[in-house]
């Protein structure tokens, strides 16, 4: 059994997890087992979907030909591998659906989205799949920036993001489009042509606080729109952007994410960022976000 810190958190693991950062703590936060979980899901499910049973906190989840997982008490992830289970499709649903489960039972917001460090703070890129979080990401950190979390930002009651571990998933396509050599990275999965491009040079490692967050959308135009969202409408994008939000009801919740949303809401900027659906022009969004964040950092002072 190996020790990690992730999220603000300690984990005892049976698993390898390769992109996460040791621990030397004696008394870690989550145990991550290598045992038996139920074929047939929880006893009292208040949530039942294909492959996926929810109740107040726990969570049973099933990925065919690949693992089982269940998911306790903000504390506890049992993952029983299929026979012949490739264990990078294993870690990859441990690292997400299941990580994502302990945190919301530990009463966390959890943002679908890549963070990143400017200055005393970090703003977040959030978005539907497609929209460009990881491109983003990724070309903030060719220039220079620090990433604090890839995919999953975890958000504590403090409103600050708390650091995930020196990785970054990237598509192919993706990659190229930045000049990042894929031969010498390791697949996220076998069958998926999306790449674990590692990042520990420009790795922030402490809990920074939430300046802003951009929501990513596309449009057909050629042009980019920056669109600040005040007051109550904030709530919505929090809400769709959550991390697996199907959770959230079926854990009981829901009150409490409304109350985190609310939390966050009150403290930051949310901004709709809509961009053309083709022609990626990454230069020039990275140099507006830059724009738009300094200008928001002098009107605050």
């Amino acid at each position: 059994m190996s020790t990690y810190r992730a999220f603000g958190l300690t984990f005892d693991s049976d698993i390898k997890l390769h992109p996460l950062l040791t621990s030397d703590e004696e008394n870690a936060d989550v145990k991550i087992e290598l045992s038996q979980v139920c074929k047939t899901g929880l006893d009292n499910p208040r949530t039942v979907k294909p492959y996926c049973q929810i109740a107040s906190n726990e969570l049973w989840l099933q990925i065919p030909d690949i693992a089982r997982f269940y998911v306790t008490n903000g504390n506890k992830i049992v993952v029983q591998p299929e026979a012949n289970a490739d264990m990078q499709s294993v870690r990859l649903f441990l690292l997400g659906s299941c990580i994502g489960a302990i945190m919301y039972q530990r009463n966390r917001l959890v943002i679908h989205g890549n963070a990143i460090r400017f200055g005393d703070g970090c703003v977040i890129f959030a978005g539907a799949s497609g929209n460009g979080k990881s491109t983003l990401a990724a070309a903030f950190y060719k220039r220079g920036y620090e990433i604090l979390a890839d995919d999953l930002s975890v958000i504590d009651e403090f409103c600050q993001v708390q650091p995930s571990y020196p990785q970054i998933k990237l598509w192919h396509d993706t990659a190229k489009k930045l000049d990042i050599d894929v031969s010498q990275l390791n697949r996220i999965r076998l069958q998926v042509d999306k790449y674990a491009y590692p990042i520990k040079d420009d790795f922030c490692d402490i809990p920074l606080p939430v300046k802003a967050i951009y929501i990513l959308n596309t449009h057909n135009n050629n042009d980019f729109i920056f669109d600040p969202i005040k007051g109550l409408d904030k709530f919505n994008p929090l809400k769709n952007n959550s991390y697996r939000s199907n959770y959230i009801e079926g854990l009981g919740l829901k009150a409490a994410h409304l109350k985190l949303c609310g939390l966050l809401a009150n403290n930051i900027d949310i901004i709709r960022i809509t961009r053309p659906n083709t022609g990626f022009k990454l230069d020039e969004l990275v140099e507006l976000i830059e724009a738009d964040i300094k200008q928001r950092e002098e009107k605050s002072v």
